[in-house]
């Protein structure tokens, strides 16, 4: 059984509790709320934010834990201690406390909270890089290509934890389970990672019993390839158990209408700022540089596979291959259209399409039509990419792989990173796009043309 002491979590832990309620009763004791009773408020305050801290689970942070993830928690969490602290008045009949004043003590507690939060969540992550503290020893259990991504993953983030000791090749002929064992009891291991493909059922068995009986945390790997990289989600159907996929998250109507909500008003706030007045002067200047229209609308598969007008700004002179992807030093781009396909501002006339509920400002690139039925075939799940709106820019492109595909291993990870938003969505992810694509336009891209 592993002996090896580790309580510096459970003391961070227990420390931003009292942190916290010391903050929301030294600032309850100090804001005139003109509250009748003031042991019954400060009472009052510290159970109710107990109770709702256990239910939102906010002190719970794991090494994998995101600021994503942390920003959820603090939204739930001052949403209920909200509520609780005006249900206060009318519940305890306290007509003399200062709404005004009781809004800037919950304001005040909102922000010295989460910046403590972050310093705590800051510190912890040096602690593990820096100090090596708190360490998890693992032993890793099968040398093929997903063991070997978990342990790049665990060298390049430092702040998880996690020092390997060793790594099991399952096909080496000396290999056996009470090898395993031997070393675990004797190095004192922590956690064991086996690829599940690695071992029977038998095998996996065995090692569970033994995981159990020792106190050792288990975790496999899945080989998952045929399916979405998201977590499964176990079901029963009477006895029997069923693994099946997490919900896409913008599969829910409520993540829907909040998204589109999104888009109308960032949509809105562009045309109106931005469009109105730069529209013009680009189409003066597209006439300008060379015969044609001023936009190109091309038809594109979207949401569902069902086909719409993708609207752009004229960039290249007029031809009959508009189904072929421009490529570097396209003889077909104009000298205006280079410059608006390098700053992607041949792509501001898409915000009608968001408008129009065609595309969202966020979400996988609309492709070609003639691209759908070439990847369809060689890219595994590629079209699962049509199960959310195509967006003006996507998480693919805010990672660099944009503009023309020129290898499989462009397409292979432009996918990859399409299937992590879809399976990962959330407005906190759209926004964090949308600055990285900022970012990138202005220190220029490379596949940019």
């Amino acid at each position: 059984m592993n002996q090896r002491k580790k309580g510096y979590s459970n003391t961070i832990k227990s420390s931003s509790y009292l942190l916290d309620v010391a903050i929301i009763n030294l600032l309850a004791h100090f804001f005139p709320l003109l509250f009748q009773y003031p042991l019954l408020f400060h009472g009052y305050i510290t159970i109710v934010w107990i109770i709702i801290a256990v239910k939102t689970r906010f002190y719970v942070l794991h090494r994998f834990t995101k600021v994503t993830y942390i920003l959820k928690l603090i939204f739930r969490q001052f949403i209920f201690f909200f509520l609780s602290l005006y249900a206060f008045i009318g519940f305890f009949k306290q007509p003399n406390i200062s709404r005004f004043n009781l809004g800037l003590f919950f304001l005040s507690v909102f922000v010295l909270v989460v910046v403590f939060k972050f310093i705590n969540y800051s510190l912890l992550l040096k602690y593990r890089s820096k100090a090596k503290g708190e360490l998890k020893y693992i032993v890793v259990i099968g040398l093929n290509q997903k063991t070997q991504q978990l342990v790049k993953m665990f060298k390049q983030h430092g702040e998880y934890g996690y020092h390997i000791m060793h790594i099991f090749d399952t096909k080496s002929p000396n290999f056996g389970l009470q090898q395993v064992f031997d070393y675990v009891e004797d190095k004192q291991v922590d956690e064991i990672f086996s690829s599940i493909r690695e071992l029977d059922n038998k095998e996996i068995s065995k090692m569970a019993s033994y995981a159990n009986y020792n106190m050792i945390k288990l975790k496999f790997i899945p080989d998952n390839k045929d399916i979405f990289t998201k977590d499964l989600k176990l079901d029963y159907y009477e006895y029997l158990p069923i693994l099946s996929l997490t919900e896409i998250p913008l599969e829910d109507s409520f993540n829907r209408f909040g998204k589109r909500c999104f888009d109308i008003i960032f949509s809105l706030l562009v045309s109106i700022f931005l469009l109105s007045w730069l529209l013009p002067i680009i189409g003066i200047l597209i006439k300008i540089d060379s015969k044609g229209p001023i936009y190109f609308r091309q038809n594109r598969p979207g949401f569902n596979e069902k086909g719409f007008g993708c609207y752009k700004f004229r960039t290249m002179k007029v031809n009959n291959t508009t189904e072929k992807s421009a490529t570097r030093n396209d003889p077909r781009v104009t000298r205006l259209g280079a410059f608006l396909r390098r700053t992607s501002i041949d792509e501001l006339p898409q915000f009608v399409n968001v408008l129009f509920g065609q595309m969202s400002v966020v979400g996988p690139r609309p492709h070609l039509w003639r691209q759908n039925e070439e990847y369809n075939s060689t890219v595994q799940k590629y079209m699962l990419r049509h199960y959310v709106k195509p967006g003006i820019t996507g998480l693919a492109q805010a990672k660099g792989y944009r503009g023309e595909i020129e290898t499989d291993e462009d397409i292979i990870n432009r996918t990859r990173y399409d299937f992590f938003y879809i399976e990962n969505w959330s407005m906190l992810l759209d926004l964090k796009i949308i600055v990285q694509t900022v970012l990138n336009v202005l220190r220029g891209e490379e596949k940019a043309y």
